[in-house]
């Protein structure tokens, strides 16, 4: 069948348009598209298996942490610090620092949460830093403040002239403020994120025990999960974050100082996870929902306003300098997840371009580092940035989303099962099992990442090469209740929205690309590729035409 569809014309130049175009496809199909398609093909798969030794190198770890519970938090006496503190009074100064910037929806909670920890008031300082470029919204936000102060809160409300710098510019201002010198550690918490009240018990007393840390990070949990399904498949991603990479990059630290019969596994487990107990930081979470050490922060050079990843790069550079971080599983940070898929394309923006743009930076620097080791600047530079930053979203797009559909019209290319079925099968069962009650909804998380791919990847070339959208900040919006507010109001009147805001014309395209390539399959083809690229189509329509997330009303 294929070669009827291929046939070479026995005359010239065929007549009739379409003709003429097989003609030119088959004309530079052999010299042109196939040698580029196999080396991209040769790249794709050498990305594939790098990806997958970097996976299942997590997994075994995480295992062993699971099995022997070697978790490193676990070795702290949590319980038995919270009383010699209590005990001696000697409760350390802390500051917390709320960055917002027209959050109307979540300032009331998330000023709330923090005024309400609990811990001693005159040894607790509350920083909101609004960057508010609304008038009004500054004033609610301000009177908010003043309610707290009332009860007896030591709130301080901070406002710039500009926003130079962003969030990291706000931070770095509000350290810099004359009443902050006596304080001791700053937890972070972004303006949707509300801790519970015993939170800075179940942290501080790490920092206080062991003064090589200068970070201790908590767990997120998210209070719109299951809003819809664009938050339950980032709730599979994220949970596989916390689960695996943190608690591994926290955990083998302990494992490599243990001893025993187990000393020869932990020199194999210690090769294939490459050290990570140091430096296994991930932009999503780094400081956010977490308390530093204010001392490792100035040791680190502060907050820069460099790339749009500020928490990425202050922990880098403090871990550069030689301070430890502990990731604490057991203590859990409400915060909501971006709802809207404007919303979370532009975080995905974010969070995407600044770790490639951060690695160009500090690449150079990291390689001639005189106080980390050989072992873990490898590491940082190759597993950590090339691989998970680089690698991972490179692979996802241009393998699962160009080279494989292309295959199926290229008959010349021939791809290997192991690498095109059973190695992205299980890297994907690796992430799930870190969400079983979303086991379900396996098919459509892996259509919906390799739709983000393409922005992840645009994303991280735009990081690479410092292009015009290099430094682009826009703030994610949150709903809070408004949704709830919304819903229970039930408005008789149809909402109106702009149908063209909703339209992406890069998936669209996508989608129509792989819809063409499922048919050529489907007519032609013998390996039943058509089955994913249907799914994949119809994913990438759904998200061309605005159907996904929640759709808010203007």
């Amino acid at each position: 069948m294929r070669s009827l569809f291929i046939k070479q014309p026995a005359m010239g130049v065929p007549e009739y348009a379409s003709s003429s175009l097989h003609y030119a496809w088959k004309s530079i199909r052999s010299p042109m598209v196939v040698p580029i398609l196999k080396l991209a093909a040769i790249l794709c798969s050498v990305m594939s298996i790098m990806l997958f030794i970097e996976r299942v190198s997590m997994a075994t770890t995480i295992l062993m942490v699971k099995l022997l519970r070697r978790k490193r938090y676990t070795k702290y006496k949590l319980d038995a610090m919270k009383q010699d503190l209590e005990r001696n009074r000697g409760y350390p100064m802390v500051l917390i620092q709320i960055p917002m910037y027209n959050e109307k929806e979540v300032y009331k909670l998330s000023i709330g949460a923090a005024c309400a920890l609990s811990w001693p008031s005159d040894r607790l300082i509350v920083q909101v830093l609004d960057d508010s470029t609304n008038e009004v919204l500054k004033e609610l936000v301000e009177l908010e403040c003043l309610k707290w102060i009332d009860k007896g809160v030591n709130v301080k409300y901070e406002t710039r002239r500009n926003r130079n710098g962003y969030k990291a510019g706000a931070l770095k201002e509000g350290l810099e403020k004359q009443y902050v010198k006596d304080c001791e550690f700053v937890a972070i918490f972004d303006a949707d994120f509300q801790p519970e009240e015993d939170y800075l018990w179940r942290t501080i007393p790490y920092l206080l025990e062991n003064p090589k840390l200068g970070l201790v990070q908590a767990r997120w949990k998210f209070v719109n999960a299951d809003e819809c399904l664009m938050t339950r498949l980032q709730e599979m991603s994220l949970d596989y974050h916390f689960s695996v990479e943190q608690e591994v990059g926290s955990s083998t630290y302990s494992f490599f100082g243990f001893n025993g019969k187990l000393r020869c596994l932990w020199n194999y487990i210690q090769q294939a996870t490459l050290h990570i107990s140091l430096l296994k930081l991930h932009l999503q979470n780094v400081g956010t929902a977490g308390v530093w050490r204010i001392q490792a922060i100035n040791d680190a050079g502060g907050w820069k306003d460099r790339t749009t990843v500020e928490d990425m790069d202050l922990a880098v550079r403090a871990s550069l300098k030689g301070w430890e971080f502990v990731f604490v599983g057991d203590v859990a940070v409400k915060n909501e997840l971006p709802s809207t898929f404007k919303a979370y394309r532009f975080q995905q923006h974010r969070w995407s371009c600044g770790p490639a743009n951060l690695f160009k930076k500090m690449t150079k620097e990291i390689i001639f580092c005189d106080r980390v080791s050989t072992f873990k600047r490898f590491h940082l530079v190759y597993a950590f940035f090339f691989v998970r930053k680089i690698v991972a979203h490179w692979v996802t797009f241009f393998f699962y989303c160009i080279v494989i559909p292309t295959s199926v019209i290229v008959p010349e290319i021939t791809l290997k099962k192991e690498i095109a079925i059973y190695i992205p099968a299980t890297i994907t069962i690796l992430n799930a099992v870190c969400t079983p009650r979303s086991l379900h909804l396996l098919v459509f998380w892996i259509l919906f990442e390799n739709v983000m791919s393409l922005h992840r990847t645009k994303a991280a070339i735009i990081g690479l090469l410092e292009a015009n959208r290099v430094n682009e900040w826009v703030v994610t919006e949150k709903l809070g209740n408004t949704m709830k507010q919304k819903n229970n109001a039930r408005s008789s009147k149809t909402p109106k929205f702009r149908f063209t805001e909703r339209i992406h014309p890069l998936e669209i395209i996508m989608g129509m690309f792989m819809l063409h390539c499922a048919i050529y399959d489907l007519l032609f083809g013998h390996d039943h590729f058509y089955i994913y690229l249907l799914l994949q189509a119809g994913a990438f329509f759904t998200m061309g035409f605005g159907q996904m997330g929640t759709f808010v009303p203007n």
